[in-house]
């Protein structure tokens, strides 16, 4: 087994190496070297990288099939919205520059914490299922969270769309524009690891290492004294909040909102970015979300065509790596250096080593 300062290293060290690979990416984007197309992909990959990385923590390494997390992403970014709009219009927080950015934080806690809350009432009801039925379930919640935020008239349908609200979203609200995409790219980046940071720190704690055990085995945790519904429900609103966060950055990348966009087809792609990183790996999901999300959108100019590359692509890969791209293998760049130094561990060690 490894031991945990050599854990800790890895982790610390794969988390700088992506806040650098961020940090070059929104600083070229910063300086304008990047048009706003690629400013755009940046945003939603790392949108994606949050998504995947705590559905992950669900599926992955709670193991407990759930589909509708793009559900507590709808409600993250609607809170997000409105709360933004809400302190516009109070006229609290409302100019630019560091007052948007202080008025961007505050909608993140608010809907970090409003997503978190929906996670512990749907997560009690629905972690006592298991498999399809879990699955369903969870669904079944993000398609009635957004049918039901449609149905509002200030909110859904046309309110934060294409109604009233929608241009006061863009000028003064969350919403920022282009200019402002390329500022900001640097406090989304350093968001992006933080998320990273916090979903590794909480898998390598004590509550980590117990959600792993239920998934191992639930009836061998409980008969050691781990009260699995507690921390299957702390895992489930664990991930969920996470989600909120993500959706609140979803609703300052747009000028406006449509809950078509975080319905079923958004859970669906966030889930595959989980199957093709590997289920119980942060770094395959991390590479995953980066990967899928820039093949959409370069093909996004063979529109008749590109979900067809981009479902082939998906086939290709259960067919020749069916556990995903790393499986539940985290990519170290501490071993890879012991390597370049000719200290690396031996085959029987590197067999059990399993971040």
């Amino acid at each position: 087994m490894k031991m945990p300062q050599e854990i800790k290293k890895a982790s610390t060290l794969n988390l700088i190496a992506i806040a650098i690979l961020l940090g070059v990416i929104a600083w070229l984007g910063f300086t304008q070297v990047f048009s706003s197309y690629i400013v755009g992909i940046f945003w939603l990959s790392c949108i994606g990288i949050i998504m995947a990385t705590s559905l992950n923590l669900t599926n992955g390494f709670l193991g407990q099939m759930a589909l509708g997390h793009a559900g507590f992403m709808l409600i993250g970014a609607y809170t997000s919205a409105l709360l933004s709009l809400a302190m516009v219009r109070a006229d609290v927080l409302a100019g630019d520059g560091m007052q948007q950015l202080l008025r961007f934080i505050i909608c993140l806690v608010a809907s970090a914490l409003l997503a978190g809350l929906f996670g512990i009432l749907v997560g009690i009801p629905a972690l006592r299922l298991r498999g399809d039925y879990l699955a369903i379930i969870t669904l079944g919640f993000g398609e009635i969270i957004r049918v039901v935020i449609q149905g509002i008239p200030w909110a859904g349908a046309d309110g934060l769309g294409q109604g009233s609200a929608s241009p006061v979203l863009y000028k003064t609200g969350l919403g920022f524009n282009n200019t402002t995409k390329s500022h900001y790219m640097f406090f989304i980046a350093l968001l992006t690891v933080l998320c990273v940071a916090v979903i590794l720190t909480f898998i390598r704690s004590r509550f980590g290492r117990a959600i792993i055990s239920i998934r191992d085995d639930e009836i061998a945790s409980a008969a050691s004294g781990i009260d699995t519904t507690f921390y299957k429900v702390m895992g489930f609103a664990f991930s969920a909040m996470f989600a909120g966060i993500a959706g609140s950055i979803f609703a300052a990348c747009y000028s406006s909102l449509n809950t078509g966009n975080m319905g079923f087809m958004a859970s669906v792609n966030y889930f595959v970015m989980v199957v093709f990183g590997g289920m119980g790996s942060i770094t395959g999901s991390i590479v995953a979300a980066i990967g899928l999300t820039t093949l959409n959108e370069a093909l996004r100019s063979f529109d008749e065509y590109r979900m067809l590359v981009y479902s082939v692509v998906l086939v290709l890969m259960m067919i020749f790596r069916p556990t995903g791209l790393m499986g539940t293998y985290e990519f170290s760049l501490t071993k890879i250096l012991g390597r370049l130094r000719g200290k690396g561990p031996g085959k029987k060690q590197e067999e059990e080593v399993q971040a």
